[in-house]
C-alpha cells in the first residue's frame, strides 16, 4: 500500500482510508462481527487512515473502532475523528457545538471510547455558526499542546473559514465530499486548499453507493439517509442511474467495475486528495482496494467526463434545509 502525506503538515497515510459511519447505523442495519472483521481487513491490506465521527450511532462507531483495534499497533492506525454534532434521544440532528469548552468535553469522551491516548487528526464536523472557527481551532491547538491531538483538520467549510482556520493553526486536511458528482469543491475550496499545502479526505467518492454500481432505485429503507437524500428520490434518481449506466460502459472497456473507476477518478485528481471508502462489507472493500491498480489516461478521462459530465447529477447532495446550513456550501 502506498502512503502520501496529508497535506504539507499531515501525517504519511494510505493513499485510501476506510470510512467506518456506516458500520453504525446511518445506511440501516450492519453487521457487527463484519464491520470489525472489514476493519481488519483494512489494516491488514496497510489502510492505516479510519475515519470516524463521535456523533456515528451516537458513540457506537468509536467504541466499535476500539473493540476493532485491540491487540494492534496504535503507532500504525491513524484515527481521524469529527465532533460537534449535536443529537437527541432519538437520534435526531440538533445542530453543532464548537465552543471551546465543548470541544475539551467531546475529546475526553472520544479517548475514552476509541481507548487510545491520542487522536491523530482531530475536526469540528461542521462550523458552529454561533462560534467563530478561530476559537474552536485554537481549542483544539490546546489539545495538540497537551498531547491529545496530533493534528488538525476541518470539514464541509469554505474557502475563507479555511484561511482564517489556517492562520490559528496548521490545518492539514479538509474533509469534504467529493466524486464524479459532487464536484463543487473544484471551483474555490480546493484550489485554496492547494494554496495553503491542506490535503483533501473526500468522502462519498461512490455518492452513499449511488454510483457504486450496485443501487437499485428503491433499495433505501426506513433508518437508511438515503431515504431522504434528494438524489435517491423519485424523479431524480432515475437520472442519476442512467449516469451510472454510461460510466459502466467506460468501466466496461476498461475491465474494471463502477465503483473502481469511480474511485479511480478521485484519485487520480491529485497526489493531495485521498479518497475515503465506506464499505462495511469485506467484499466490498475488496473491489475498492481494486481500485489503487486502475490507472486512468486522458483518453479514459475524457470518456468518464462525457459520461458523468459536470453537474449533472439531479437533485443536491444533501436536503435543502441541510445545505442552507453548511458553510462549505457558501460561495463568494
Amino acid at each position: 500500500m502506498q502512503r502520501v502525506s496529508l497535506g504539507k503538515y499531515g501525517p504519511e497515510v494510505s493513499v485510501i482510508g476506510l470510512g467506518c459511519m456506516g458500520m453504525s447505523g446511518m445506511y440501516g442495519p450492519s453487521d457487527r462481527a463484519e464491520s470489525i472483521a472489514t476493519i481488519h481487513a483494512a489494516l491488514d491490506a496497510g489502510i492505516t487512515l479510519l475515519d470516524t465521527g463521535d456523533f456515528y450511532g451516537m458513540g457506537h462507531n468509536e467504541m466499535l473502532i476500539g473493540e476493532a483495534l485491540k491487540g494492534r499497533d496504535r503507532d500504525q492506525v491513524q484515527l481521524s475523528v469529527k465532533f460537534g454534532a449535536l443529537r437527541d434521544a432519538a437520534g435526531a440532528w440538533a445542530g453543532y457545538d464548537g465552543r471551546p469548552k465543548a470541544v475539551r468535553n467531546f475529546l475526553a469522551y472520544t479517548l475514552q471510547r476509541l481507548g487510545v491516548d491520542y487522536i491523530d487528526i482531530y475536526r469540528p464536523a461542521r462550523l458552529d455558526p454561533d462560534v467563530p472557527i478561530e476559537d474552536t481551532v485554537g481549542a483544539i491547538a490546546d489539545m495538540v499542546k497537551a498531547g491529545y491531538v496530533r493534528h488538525i483538520g476541518l470539514s464541509e467549510v469554505g474557502a475563507e473559514t479555511i484561511r482564517r482556520a489556517a492562520v490559528v493553526h496548521p490545518i492539514v486536511d479538509l474533509q469534504i465530499e467529493y466524486s464524479l458528482i459532487s464536484r463543487g469543491i473544484e471551483d474555490e475550496i480546493l484550489p485554496t486548499c492547494r494554496e495553503l499545502g491542506i490535503g483533501i479526505t473526500a468522502y462519498g467518492v461512490l455518492s452513499r453507493g449511488l454510483i457504486s454500481g450496485h443501487w437499485q432505485k428503491g433499495a433505501a429503507k426506513g433508518g437508511d439517509f438515503r431515504a431522504m437524500s434528494p438524489r435517491f428520490r423519485e424523479g431524480n434518481v432515475e437520472q442519476n442511474l442512467a449516469l451510472v449506466e454510461a460510466l459502466r460502459r467506460v468501466a466496461d472497456a476498461k475491465g474494471v467495475t463502477v465503483a473502481q473507476i469511480a474511485i479511480a477518478w478521485v484519485a487520480a485528481q491529485g497526489a493531495d486528495i485521498v479518497p475515503l471508502v465506506g464499505a462495511r462489507r469485506r467484499d466490498r472493500l475488496a473491489e475498492a482496494l481494486a481500485s489503487l491498480a486502475v490507472r486512468l489516461d486522458a483518453d479514459d478521462l475524457t470518456a468518464i467526463e462525457r459520461a458523468v459530465p459536470k453537474d449533472a447529477a439531479a437533485g443536491g447532495r444533501y436536503p435543502e434545509a441541510q445545505l442552507a446550513h453548511m458553510d462549505s456550501e457558501r460561495h463568494g
